[in-house]
């Protein structure tokens, strides 16, 4: 993992660095782990899968990012830091990045265009995601 990448990102403001708290850490896996169950309820609008898996992704990566020690109020930030906090590659956080400007678009524009495929592809990613953060955690 980059520490001293991370540490870049706190002298430039981007993230704050906090003593790691694991019960934090655990509270918020176990809150991704029930937004991704919560994506795959065929029973909720495609829209709130939609919404239900990117708070997922958000609370993952955050857990990630709070167990190395850093928080951050800008969820790009806190997805562009799984390079970082996970060696995710570029590519792999991008895909989040593309859901929180989808996310962004419905929340402050009203606009969600979004397909049952891409929705089950993100759910796939997160469900790695999620799995990634475990392993981080047991370690």
């Amino acid at each position: 993992m980059s520490q001293p990448a991370l540490d870049n990102l706190v002298r430039i403001g981007q993230l704050k660095a906090e003593p790691r708290n694991d019960a934090e850490v655990r509270r918020m896996l176990a809150m991704a782990r029930t937004r991704l169950d919560d994506a795959q309820q065929v029973r909720v609008s495609l829209e709130g899968r939609f919404t239900s898996v990117y708070n997922a992704a958000h609370a993952a990566a955050l857990a990630a990012l709070r167990w190395h020690g850093y928080r951050s109020e800008n969820r790009y930030t806190v997805f562009q830091s799984l390079t970082h906090t996970l060696n995710w590659p570029a590519p792999r956080w991008r895909l989040l990045d593309v859901a929180h400007r989808k996310r962004n678009l419905a929340e402050y524009e009203g606009f969600l265009e979004i397909e049952e495929s891409a929705v089950a592809e993100l759910g796939a990613l997160v469900a790695d995601l999620v799995a990634d953060v475990e392993r981080l955690i047991s370690t």
